[in-house]
C-alpha cells in the first residue's frame, strides 16, 4: 500500500456562522468539527497529517494542540488548490495524498478506505455522490464511456451541466508523483478568481491518469457545515445514527430522537434509556442498567442492574451493581460506589467511597469521605470538609447510623457501630458502638410574644 499523506483544509471563515469562533471549532456531538475529521484520519495511520488553517489565526492549532500534526497557514485564502499548495513542503514525491475538509465531520473510515483503495500512482480517486438537488456543488463530467473527464463548478457550468446529479464532494486521493506538477499549473481564470483543486481532474485526464470514483455508504457522510442551521441538522443526523446503532445492539430507547451521545457509549444487554439523556466522554452501562429521563452521565461506569433515576448528574465516577441513584442526585468526580448503595434525591457526593449497602437517601452532602458497609446517613447530613483553604477527610466505619441534620467536621472518624443523634455537630472522633450527640439544652420561654407587623400608615 502506498505511503499516505493527509491534508485537511480548515482555513474557511464561515461567515454564515455569525460567530467569532472559527468554523471548524464549532462543536458537533460535544467536540469540534475538525476533531471529528482528525480522529477519522488518525485511524488511517497516515505518514503525515497537515492541517491548513487561516481564519482565526493561531486559535485553531492552539485549541487542537496535537503535536503529531503539521500546521500550515493559508493567507490569503485563494481557493482549495491554493490551500493544498501550502502543504506541498510536507508532501513527498511518492505515495498518495488524501484531501479532507475540516467542516465535513462525518465521513466514515470505511468510506475513506474505499477511496484510498482505488487510488494509485496512475489513478486519481474522487469521492462522489448523487443528489436529488445538486445546486451549489461542482458537477462530475463523464464521457460516453462513463469515464470521468472533469469537474465543473456550478458558477462555471452550462445549463445542461447543471442538470447533472453526480456531484463532487471535494474529498479526493491524489498520486503524489503528479500532485506537485498539477498544483503549479493551476490558474484562477474562473468566476470566483480562485485556484480550484478540482481543475487537476482535467489535468489528470490530459496526462492519461485514470480517474476513478468511490461512493459513501450514506450521503450525510459528505455534508459540510456553513451555518448554524446546517450544524444543527448534522447534529441530529449524527445522533440518529448513534441511536440506531444502540437499537441494533438491543438497547431500549424510549425515544431515539431524544438522546445525545457526545463521546463513547457502551451498553450491555437489556439496558433501558429514557428520554433526553446526555452521555459525554466514555460511558459504560452494564447489563440491566436503567437510566431515567433527563440524566447526564460523563466518564462513568455503571455496573449491572443499577438504576439511575431522572434528573441525575454523574461525572467521573464508578457505580457498583444494584445501586439506586436519584432522582436529582449529583455524583461528582472521584466517587466510587460499591454494590447496593443508595444515593437519593438532592444528595451530592464528591471524591468519596461508599462501601456495600450504605445509604444516603435525602438532602445530604458527602465530600472527601470514606464510608464503610451498611451505613445509614440521615437527611440533611453534611461532611464539613473545607476550612476555606484546605480539604480534610471524614471516615465513617461499618454499621454507623448518622441521624438527620448532622454536621461532621473533618478531619473526623466515626467508629464502627456508632450512632450519631440527630442535630449533632461532631468535631471529635466517636467511640464504637455508642450513641454520640451534641445539642444545646432545649428551652421554652414563658410569656414570649411572637413579633407582629407594624400597621402601615394611612395616606
Amino acid at each position: 500500500m502506498p505511503k499516505l499523506n493527509i491534508v485537511v483544509l480548515a482555513a474557511g471563515l464561515g461567515k454564515r456562522m455569525y460567530s467569532a469562533l472559527p468554523k471548524v471549532l464549532h462543536p458537533l456531538a460535544g467536540k469540534p468539527l475538525l476533531m471529528h475529521v482528525l480522529d477519522t484520519a488518525r485511524v488511517l495511520s497516515p505518514h503525515t497529517t497537515c492541517v491548513i488553517y487561516g481564519h482565526g489565526g493561531e486559535t485553531v492549532p492552539q485549541t487542537i494542540a496535537d503535536e503529531s500534526l503539521v500546521w500550515a497557514q493559508q493567507v490569503p485564502q485563494l481557493g482549495t488548490g491554493h490551500a493544498v499548495m501550502q502543504a506541498l513542503p510536507h508532501i513527498e514525491e511518492e505515495g498518495i495524498t488524501l484531501v479532507l475538509y475540516g467542516d465535513v465531520p462525518l465521513t466514515s473510515t470505511e468510506t475513506l478506505q474505499r477511496l484510498i483503495a482505488i487510488t494509485g500512482e496512475e489513478t486519481l480517486g474522487l469521492l462522489t455522490v448523487e443528489l436529488p438537488d445538486p445546486a451549489g456543488y461542482g458537477r462530475i463530467l463523464r464521457n460516453e464511456q462513463s469515464e470521468i473527464t472533469a469537474i465543473v463548478e456550478e458558477k462555471d457550468a452550462s445549463a445542461s451541466q447543471r442538470n447533472i446529479r453526480e456531484i463532487n464532494t471535494g474529498i479526493m486521493a491524489i498520486p503524489n508523483r503528479h500532485l506537485h506538477r498539477w498544483l503549479h499549473k493551476l490558474e484562477n481564470n474562473n468566476a470566483q478568481g480562485e485556484y480550484y483543486l478540482t481543475d487537476i481532474v482535467a489535468m489528470a485526464v490530459e496526462d492519461g491518469v485514470k480517474v476513478e470514483a468511490a461512493h459513501p455508504a450514506h450521503v450525510w457522510e459528505t455534508i459540510g457545515v456553513n451555518s448554524k442551521i446546517q450544524l444543527a441538522a448534522l447534529e441530529r443526523i449524527y445522533q440518529t445514527a448513534q441511536a440506531n446503532k444502540l437499537l441494533e445492539q438491543g438497547v431500549s430507547l424510549a425515544d431515539p430522537s431524544r438522546i445525545d451521545i457526545r463521546g463513547k457509549l457502551s451498553c450491555g444487554r437489556d439496558v433501558m434509556i429514557d428520554i433526553n439523556c446526555i452521555f459525554e466522554g466514555d460511558v459504560q452501562l452494564d447489563d440491566g442498567v436503567k437510566v431515567g429521563a433527563h440524566t447526564i452521565l460523563k466518564d462513568v461506569r455503571v455496573a449491572a442492574d443499577s438504576i439511575i433515576a431522572p434528573f441525575s448528574l454523574i461525572e467521573a465516577a464508578e457505580i457498583g451493581r444494584n445501586c439506586r441513584i436519584g432522582p436529582y442526585a449529583r455524583i461528582r468526580p472521584g466517587t466510587r460506589l460499591e454494590d447496593e448503595v443508595h444515593i437519593g434525591n438532592f444528595v451530592e457526593v464528591k471524591n468519596s467511597a461508599l462501601a456495600v449497602g450504605s445509604k444516603a437517601n435525602h438532602l445530604s452532602y458527602i465530600g472527601d469521605a470514606v464510608v464503610g458497609r451498611s451505613v445509614n446517613i440521615g437527611a440533611g447530613t453534611i461532611t464539613c470538609n473545607y476550612d476555606g483553604a484546605n480539604k480534610y477527610q471524614t471516615i465513617i466505619e461499618d454499621d454507623v447510623f448518622v441521624g438527620s441534620d448532622t454536621q461532621l467536621i473533618a478531619p473526623v472518624r466515626v467508629a464502627r457501630g456508632s450512632t450519631i443523634g440527630a442535630g449533632s455537630t461532631i468535631t471529635r472522633d466517636t467511640p464504637p458502638d455508642m450513641l454520640t450527640l451534641s445539642r444545646a439544652k432545649q428551652l421554652s420561654i414563658d410569656g414570649w410574644k411572637r413579633p407582629v407587623k407594624k400597621p402601615k400608615p394611612k395616606n
